[in-house]
């Protein structure tokens, strides 16, 4: 009898199997193709269009336009790639919500597999057990509300430094009037890479050294190549070929690359903390990447090393760059308008003081500071592409027909200025956050604004993020006043790359705000 029952029970399932797999299959061959962009060259395809080439514009803006003609999901194409570019938080919603584990992996192209550790780095390595392990391991371990708490004061520390030189040269080289010009843009990028470093590999390069300048150069050429396709990305069958020798260049800075890393790693084994209870209070996440790595079980066959480098240099170039650009572009909107920046140091005033210096528990406080800093992450979000990922099956979204293997881009930058959602989306406007959409996040539930990306993979660090940039801008907004020299607009051109970094300086005029002994 009880034989009987199962293979009753069996024979539905596979029915009931068989009848979706049905469905899924007449869905998905009754979908159309959705709109592929007009343009494309021959061979080549849309690739114009990924580039500043013979186009004054960026890829986000170029994708940006062609959303407006062909609709907020249409294709294009690199070379034999076919790419699906989404640009509202509808089919967003969709992709990360119904067909999330069908887009969790990566394009598998060059400047990944060189500057990634053939896939090994967990930013890049492709869906499976080995990518499980290690974002759990960096998420639980590293990238906790209670790890990132327990580094509180490495953040504070640094901040604190980078007020003190900028105090100590305004005394040294004030003009006349009080006032001291700064290039802000190199002093808020060498603060966030000597907090990240700090963090992560317990270092700090003050000045012109030689050890300094390297780790900076490197860091540079990193972000710079991780945003580039080469030309076999698009034209496999031109594998052979190096064009401009790219490929030579991103592999030669990768063993850089790998040499300091492994330097760095070999210190600290030399000068081991040992992983023993709950009160293990590590100097920064190589000791705790170190003391975990032999007791997890990735799944793969991957050299322990190599796992361990490449979690630290996804660490180092996951959370420099990001937190660099988004303090720049807050700063940036801030002196563009005046009045918004005031009310900012108005808020700091009434909420913390000048007697005390602002510290992350003051946040929560301060309500239009945390709106500046929504705003800016939604005209400036740091990756407007928030990384490519590529179908590793059939879909159908938004009713077209997506067949496996396509890359996928959400063009973040346009998704967060739709005037659907956002009257006028272009516009600086602060306030909107803390009135009709005040209620709008930044961690991937609210599609309207995802800066981080969304679903399963999106940024780990996005918590860690939005805490420097609110910190980072309490701090320099409480400490000084802020001009433009001559009180000119702050240039807002981009660059091109992973990030959208601030093509030009920021040129400012500083003036301290508080009493001395705070410095």
């Amino acid at each position: 009898m009880e034989l009987t029952t199962s293979a009753i029970y069996g024979a539905i399932a596979i029915i009931l199997l068989c009848r979706y797999i049905q469905r899924r299959s007449k869905s998905i061959a009754a979908a159309k193709s959705p709109p592929e962009a007009g343009g494309a060259w021959p061979i080549l395809g849309h690739i114009h269009l990924m580039s500043d080439g013979p186009f004054p514009k960026l890829p986000h803006i170029n994708l940006g336009a062609q959303a407006d003609k062909y609709g907020p999901a249409f294709t294009i194409r690199l070379g034999v790639r076919r790419v699906l570019v989404v640009s509202s938080w509808e089919l967003a919603k969709e992709l990360y919500t119904k067909h999330d584990v069908a887009i969790l992996s990566r394009p598998m192209v060059r400047a990944f597999k060189h500057l990634g550790n053939d896939f090994v780095q967990f930013g890049v390595t492709p869906y499976g057990p080995y990518w499980r392990e290690i974002r759990k391991l960096v998420h639980v371990e590293m990238l906790s509300s209670r790890r990132v708490e327990l580094m509180t004061h490495v953040r504070l520390s640094e901040l604190g430094h980078t007020i003190k030189e900028l105090y100590r040269a305004w005394q040294d080289s004030k003009d006349p009037s009080g006032q001291l010009p700064v290039e802000m843009k190199q002093c808020i990028g060498e603060l966030n890479l000597n907090i990240i470093l700090s963090l992560v590999v317990g270092k700090r390069f003050y000045g012109d050294t030689p050890e300094a300048n390297h780790c900076r150069r490197l860091m540079r050429k990193v972000f710079s190549y991780l945003g580039v396709f080469v030309v076999a990305d698009v034209l496999p069958y031109l594998g052979w070929l190096d064009f401009g020798g790219l490929e030579k260049k991103m592999k030669d800075c990768a063993e850089e690359v790998d040499a300091l890393l492994g330097k760095w790693v070999d210190d600290h084994r030399c000068d081991p903390v040992v992983y023993s209870s709950k009160d293990f209070e590590p100097r920064d996440f190589t000791d705790v990447v170190l003391s975990l790595v032999d007791k997890t079980d990735f799944k793969a066959d991957y050299d322990v090393d190599t796992i361990i480098k490449s979690i630290i240099m996804a660490l180092i170039s996951g959370g420099t760059d990001t937190q660099s650009v988004m303090l720049v572009w807050s700063l940036s909107l801030l002196l563009n308008n005046r009045d918004v920046l005031k009310k900012a140091q108005e808020e700091l005033d009434n909420k913390v003081g000048r007697e005390k210096l602002v510290v992350e528990s003051d946040i929560k406080n301060l309500d239009y500071l945390q709106a500046i800093a929504k705003e800016a992450f939604r005209l400036y979000p740091a990756a407007p592409f928030g990384g490519p990922r590529e179908f590793s099956e059939d879909c159908v979204v938004g009713g077209y027909h997506i067949p496996k293997g396509t890359w996928l881009i959400v063009n973040i930058w346009k998704l967060q200025r739709d005037p659907t959602v956002w009257s006028d989306p272009t516009e600086f406007n602060p306030e909107r956050f803390l009135t009709k959409h005040k209620d709008i996040g930044m961690k991937g539930t609210d599609f309207e604004l995802i800066p981080f990306s969304a679903g399963r993979r999106i940024c780990p660090a996005a918590d860690f993020g939005i805490q420097m940039v609110h910190l980072g801008l309490a701090r320099f907004l409480q400490a000084f006043d802020f001009w433009t020299p001559s009180d000119e607009l702050v240039d807002m051109t981009e660059s091109a790359g992973i990030t959208n970094a601030k093509a030009t300086p920021l040129n400012v005029v500083i003036k301290p705000r508080l009493p001395s002994h705070l410095y």
